[in-house]
Protein backbone atom coordinates (compact mmCIF):
# COMPACT_ATOMS: atom_id res chain seq x y z
CA UNK A 1 0.00 0.00 0.00
CA UNK A 2 2.77 2.45 0.92
CA UNK A 3 4.63 1.56 -2.27
CA UNK A 4 1.57 2.46 -4.37
CA UNK A 5 1.08 5.72 -2.45
CA UNK A 6 4.71 6.69 -3.08
CA UNK A 7 4.31 5.84 -6.78
CA UNK A 8 1.20 8.04 -7.01
CA UNK A 9 2.94 10.90 -5.19
CA UNK A 10 5.95 10.66 -7.52
CA UNK A 11 3.58 10.66 -10.51
CA UNK A 12 1.86 13.79 -9.20
CA UNK A 13 5.26 15.44 -8.63
CA UNK A 14 6.27 14.56 -12.20
CA UNK A 15 2.96 15.91 -13.55
CA UNK A 16 3.42 19.15 -11.60
CA UNK A 17 6.93 19.50 -13.02
CA UNK A 18 5.59 19.03 -16.56
CA UNK A 19 2.88 21.61 -15.95
CA UNK A 20 5.14 24.20 -14.30
CA UNK A 21 7.74 23.84 -17.06
CA UNK A 22 4.95 24.22 -19.66
CA UNK A 23 5.82 20.90 -21.33
CA UNK A 24 2.04 20.39 -21.52
CA UNK A 25 1.64 23.52 -23.67
CA UNK A 26 1.92 22.47 -27.35
CA UNK A 27 2.73 26.00 -28.57
CA UNK A 28 5.63 26.19 -26.09
CA UNK A 29 6.98 22.82 -27.25
CA UNK A 30 6.57 23.63 -30.94
CA UNK A 31 8.32 26.97 -30.30
CA UNK A 32 11.24 24.99 -28.86
CA UNK A 33 11.29 22.64 -31.86
CA UNK A 34 11.16 25.53 -34.38
CA UNK A 35 14.91 26.18 -34.51
CA UNK A 36 14.73 27.98 -37.87
CA UNK A 37 11.88 30.32 -36.92
CA UNK A 38 10.87 31.96 -33.66
CA UNK A 39 12.88 29.58 -31.47
CA UNK A 40 12.07 29.43 -27.74
CA UNK A 41 15.08 27.92 -25.91
CA UNK A 42 13.41 27.84 -22.46
CA UNK A 43 12.64 24.10 -22.61
CA UNK A 44 16.35 23.43 -23.10
CA UNK A 45 16.79 24.51 -19.47
CA UNK A 46 14.05 22.08 -18.41
CA UNK A 47 15.84 19.28 -20.27
CA UNK A 48 19.21 20.29 -18.81
CA UNK A 49 17.72 20.18 -15.31
CA UNK A 50 16.20 16.74 -15.91
CA UNK A 51 19.45 15.42 -17.36
CA UNK A 52 21.39 16.76 -14.36
CA UNK A 53 19.10 14.95 -11.90
CA UNK A 54 19.39 11.77 -14.00
CA UNK A 55 23.18 12.06 -14.21
CA UNK A 56 23.52 12.44 -10.44
CA UNK A 57 21.31 9.41 -9.88
CA UNK A 58 23.02 7.30 -12.51
CA UNK A 59 26.61 8.16 -11.57
CA UNK A 60 26.40 8.37 -7.79
CA UNK A 61 23.30 6.56 -6.51
CA UNK A 62 22.58 3.73 -8.99
CA UNK A 63 26.01 2.01 -8.66
CA UNK A 64 25.59 1.78 -4.87
CA UNK A 65 22.17 0.09 -4.97
CA UNK A 66 21.65 -3.63 -5.39
CA UNK A 67 17.96 -3.06 -6.15
CA UNK A 68 15.56 -0.10 -6.49
CA UNK A 69 13.87 1.22 -3.36
CA UNK A 70 10.38 0.26 -4.57
CA UNK A 71 11.00 -2.95 -6.53
CA UNK A 72 12.81 -6.28 -6.31
CA UNK A 73 15.16 -5.64 -9.23
CA UNK A 74 16.20 -3.05 -11.79
CA UNK A 75 14.38 -3.24 -15.13
CA UNK A 76 17.05 -2.16 -17.59
CA UNK A 77 16.95 -2.70 -21.36
CA UNK A 78 19.10 -5.54 -22.60
CA UNK A 79 19.25 -4.46 -26.24
CA UNK A 80 22.40 -2.49 -26.95
CA UNK A 81 22.27 -2.11 -30.73
CA UNK A 82 20.37 0.27 -32.98
CA UNK A 83 17.89 -1.59 -35.17
CA UNK A 84 15.16 -0.71 -37.67
CA UNK A 85 12.43 -0.84 -35.01
CA UNK A 86 14.28 1.73 -32.86
CA UNK A 87 14.88 4.06 -35.80
CA UNK A 88 11.30 3.78 -37.08
CA UNK A 89 9.88 4.30 -33.59
CA UNK A 90 12.08 7.35 -33.08
CA UNK A 91 11.00 8.84 -36.40
CA UNK A 92 7.31 8.26 -35.64
CA UNK A 93 7.77 9.73 -32.14
CA UNK A 94 9.54 12.80 -33.54
CA UNK A 95 6.91 13.40 -36.23
CA UNK A 96 4.11 13.06 -33.68
CA UNK A 97 5.86 15.37 -31.23
CA UNK A 98 6.55 17.97 -33.91
CA UNK A 99 3.01 17.90 -35.32
CA UNK A 100 1.13 17.84 -32.03
CA UNK A 101 3.49 19.45 -29.53
CA UNK A 102 2.84 16.55 -27.16
CA UNK A 103 4.87 13.55 -26.13
CA UNK A 104 3.25 10.79 -24.06
CA UNK A 105 3.80 12.09 -20.50
CA UNK A 106 2.77 15.70 -21.10
CA UNK A 107 -0.10 14.51 -23.30
CA UNK A 108 -1.52 12.46 -20.43
CA UNK A 109 -1.03 15.34 -17.97
CA UNK A 110 -2.78 17.75 -20.38
CA UNK A 111 -5.88 15.53 -20.26
CA UNK A 112 -6.57 17.01 -16.82
CA UNK A 113 -7.28 20.36 -18.49
CA UNK A 114 -9.81 18.77 -20.89
CA UNK A 115 -7.69 20.12 -23.76
CA UNK A 116 -9.29 18.75 -26.94
CA UNK A 117 -5.90 18.50 -28.68
CA UNK A 118 -4.60 16.39 -25.76
CA UNK A 119 -7.64 14.13 -26.00
CA UNK A 120 -7.03 13.61 -29.73
CA UNK A 121 -3.34 13.01 -29.08
CA UNK A 122 -3.91 10.40 -26.36
CA UNK A 123 -6.58 8.62 -28.43
CA UNK A 124 -4.17 8.57 -31.40
CA UNK A 125 -1.41 7.27 -29.15
CA UNK A 126 -3.65 4.45 -27.89
CA UNK A 127 -4.63 3.63 -31.48
CA UNK A 128 -0.96 3.57 -32.50
CA UNK A 129 -0.09 1.19 -29.67
CA UNK A 130 -3.00 -1.08 -30.63
CA UNK A 131 -1.95 -1.09 -34.30
CA UNK A 132 1.65 -1.87 -33.31
CA UNK A 133 0.55 -4.81 -31.17
CA UNK A 134 -1.79 -6.06 -33.90
CA UNK A 135 0.99 -5.98 -36.51
CA UNK A 136 3.48 -7.52 -34.05
CA UNK A 137 1.12 -10.44 -33.41
CA UNK A 138 0.47 -10.85 -37.15
CA UNK A 139 4.21 -10.85 -37.85
CA UNK A 140 4.85 -13.30 -35.00
CA UNK A 141 2.08 -15.61 -36.27
CA UNK A 142 3.57 -15.53 -39.79
CA UNK A 143 7.03 -16.40 -38.43
CA UNK A 144 5.63 -19.25 -36.28
CA UNK A 145 3.39 -20.75 -38.98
Amino acid sequence: MIKNLIIVLLGVLFALGLGISQMTNPSKVIGFLDVTGNWDPSLAFVMAGAMTVYLIGYKFIFPKLTKPLLDFRFHLPNLIHIDKKLILGSVIFGIGWGLSGFCPGPGLVALASSNLEAIYFVLSMILGVAIYHWFSEEYSDMMDG
